[in-house]
């Protein structure tokens, strides 16, 4: 589905940077960027996923709504001057970062939270809480969960909101070191001493799935 090849990615090349088999890992992969979705990867095989009919389901974005209350839709149309398509516009391009900070890049949000701008802290407010919800019902699916993978722009750059993010998952035994994740490279593992759950940053390579499954398609055509 949408980022599948990221999350197929991203998996994979987790495994291979703790030196295991991914047929034997729980994998909670999170495509963060312009578009952002979590994937269950259980055993190599993903068994559940944040977006769902089209992209707009699921996290908070830069300019998608994420899942909202389906009644929201019928409730405009009844309710105010909008058509349908105006409607699907907004939750399209005008919703997420950009409609709660006024800004769709995070960095900017970010910045804007630090100078204490209360919609840009809104803004982040809702974002980790919705990644932190999604990512514990990532791991539901798969009763548990082995590795936490974050890749795409967001997901490999705004360390702030890996931190914000993995502080509330504590009890899922995710915990990372606030050094490593400050200064890592890409492909990093940024786990603490003391966690159960391995989180490691993956830079989003979509281009080398796409050969490698090329390259399989070849082999057994």
């Amino acid at each position: 589905g949408f980022h599948g090849l990221s999350h197929a990615y991203a998996s994979r090349r987790a495994a291979e940077l703790i030196g295991r088999p991914i047929e034997q890992l729980r994998i909670v992969t999170c495509h963060l960027g312009a578009g952002a979705s979590l994937a269950a990867v259980q055993h190599g095989i993903s068994v559940d996923t944040t977006m769902g009919f089209t992209p707009l389901e699921g996290l908070v974005m830069a300019t998608r709504s994420g899942t909202i209350d389906p009644g929201l839709v019928p409730w405009l149309l009844q309710n105010t001057d909008m058509t349908a398509a105006q409607v699907a516009d907004a939750l399209e391009h005008s919703s997420g970062l950009l409609a709660l900070a006024g800004s769709p890049d995070m960095v900017t949000v970010e910045d804007g939270a630090a100078r204490g701008d209360p919609g840009a802290q809104l803004a982040i407010a809702v974002y980790v809480h919705r990644l932190r919800a999604g990512i514990a019902s990532m791991a539901s699916a798969m009763n548990g969960v082995d590795m936490l993978v974050f890749t795409g722009g967001v997901g490999e750059n705004a360390a702030s909101i890996r931190a914000n993010a993995t502080e509330g998952l504590g009890f899922l035994g995710v915990r990372i070191d606030a050094f490593a994740n400050w200064v890592l490279a890409l492909d990093a593992d940024v786990t603490a001493s003391d966690a159960s759950v391995r989180t490691v940053v993956i830079e989003a390579r979509e281009d080398v799935q796409i050969a490698a499954e090329v390259r399989d398609l070849l082999t057994n055509s």
